[in-house]
């Protein structure tokens, strides 16, 4: 049965050594996690688990290191400095795996900080926005504490718990983080077209946050009967799903219904979900099983990288060995496209950085991750175009590569790759 009490004395239940799983992305208890770092000075060593969060992550203050360790699942803008610098661990894993890091007690939880939507008149409360990992969670953790916010909206799906369930409830209504959709530049633009020339009418798509997303979302107004299964959405959807562009008609798996295991976007986007029978917001252990996501028609999976190589190896986790960001559902996705009916696993990026160094690249950068191998990559897409790397030899794959890098790198990947692979 569950108690309500104020945030100082819900995350009393926290022991130095605990292990605490912190809800994902805009879910982010922000109440829990400033009294939970305001007892620092009394606990030793407590290890905080989560994906992404946005927000402010206190406990990964220099400060604090003898407190509080993060042990990031991904790693975020908020806590990226800490793991940079050593005072804080990165676990790699496939995002649909680690449900079971929870569940199979690889990563027991002591306690659980989530959000939640109110009760209704059944008792039972949302995971709202961040059902992902957070269900896994609150199944397994001995203790769980949720912060009750109105802002919370109550999605439909696997992130229903009643109320007996939680352990500790506090009420706090913070409104959730947002992120509204910025203006695209004409790189992000033409990659966006680029990527929706392979999309297919009747195709089930998957797709990140940021630039390049939301430049392939805004392309594809002249499409039909599109479907939706993605570990995230955010605003961009909405737009197609109220343009008639996404129906979702064509799916084999929950037609009609877009799928995803978390959101990230503004106050409208929350105000879609609320209440939506039209959105499943379903466990990511599901959601990105390539056996589940295989099973809909074209699976178009779109997907960033920060460099690949002339081989089509794909870093997006590090800068060399500098860890960055995670592994993600990026192979969940890019395997369960390449698996499904007329599927199209594809990888996006700018073709160089900001300061103009070429992100397709003769090797990867000495300690770079290698997140997807060349072996399940098949389309790569850039500014300059699509490189359709399926079926092609290493020295075929080089060349529709260097055809898309920028023109200023060719030359130089161009007499790498004759080097290594002779000429074309």
């Amino acid at each position: 049965m569950s108690r309500s009490v104020t945030a100082e004395e819900a995350v009393s239940v926290v022991r130095s050594g605990h292990r605490v799983f912190v809800h994902s992305v805009a879910a982010a208890p922000r109440r829990l996690i400033a009294a939970l770092t305001a007892r620092a000075g009394e606990l030793r060593v407590v290890e905080m688990v989560h994906l992404h969060t946005e927000g402010e992550a206190p406990y990964a203050a220099p400060e604090l290191a003898k407190s509080f360790r993060v042990n990031a699942l991904f790693v975020g803008a908020n806590v990226r400095a800490a793991v940079q610098e050593g005072r804080g661990d990165y676990l790699p894993v496939f995002l649909s795996e680690v449900p079971q890091l929870f569940r199979r007690g690889l990563l027991p939880l002591d306690v659980a900080l989530v959000s939640v939507s109110p009760p209704d008149r059944h008792g039972f409360c949302s995971l709202g926005v961040s059902v992902d990992v957070a269900r896994a969670a609150v199944q397994t953790a001995r203790t769980v504490v949720a912060q009750v916010n109105r802002h919370m909206p109550r999605t439909h799906g696997d992130g229903l718990i009643h109320a007996d369930a939680i352990d500790y409830l506090v009420e706090g209504d913070d409104p959730l983080p947002e992120l509204a959709p910025r203006a695209l530049s004409e790189v992000e633009r033409a990659i966006g077209r680029h990527c929706a020339e392979l999309v297919e009418d009747g195709a089930t798509l998957q797709v990140g946050i940021g630039g390049l997303p939301q430049a392939t979302l805004a392309a594809l107004a002249g499409h039909q009967r599109l479907g939706i299964h993605s570990e995230m959405i955010s605003d961009a959807v909405v737009d197609l799903v109220e343009r008639g562009v996404v129906t979702g008609e064509a799916k084999r798996v929950h037609p009609g219904k877009v799928v995803a295991g978390f959101a990230f976007g503004t106050r409208r986007l929350y105000d879609f979900l609320d209440d939506n029978p039209a959105v499943a917001m379903l466990d990511i252990a599901y959601v990105n099983d390539t056996a589940v996501i295989r099973r809909n028609p074209r699976v178009t999976a779109i997907n960033s990288a920060i460099e690949v190589d002339l081989t089509g190896q794909v870093c997006a986790d590090s800068i060399g060995d500098l860890l960055y960001s995670g592994v993600g559902g990026q192979m969940d996705f890019i395997r369960g496209a390449a698996l499904s009916e007329g599927g199209k696993p594809i990888v996006a990026l700018p073709s160089t950085t900001s300061t103009g160094e070429s992100r397709i690249v003769s090797y990867l950068k000495p300690g770079a991750g290698v997140v997807t191998t060349r072996a399940h990559v098949h389309y790569v897409v850039t500014e300059h175009g699509i490189a359709d790397l399926f079926g092609k030899n290493l020295r075929q794959r080089a060349a529709a590569l260097v055809a898309v890098a920028d023109p200023r790198h060719r030359e130089a990947l161009a007499a790498e790759a004759r080097r290594r692979f002779g000429s074309w």
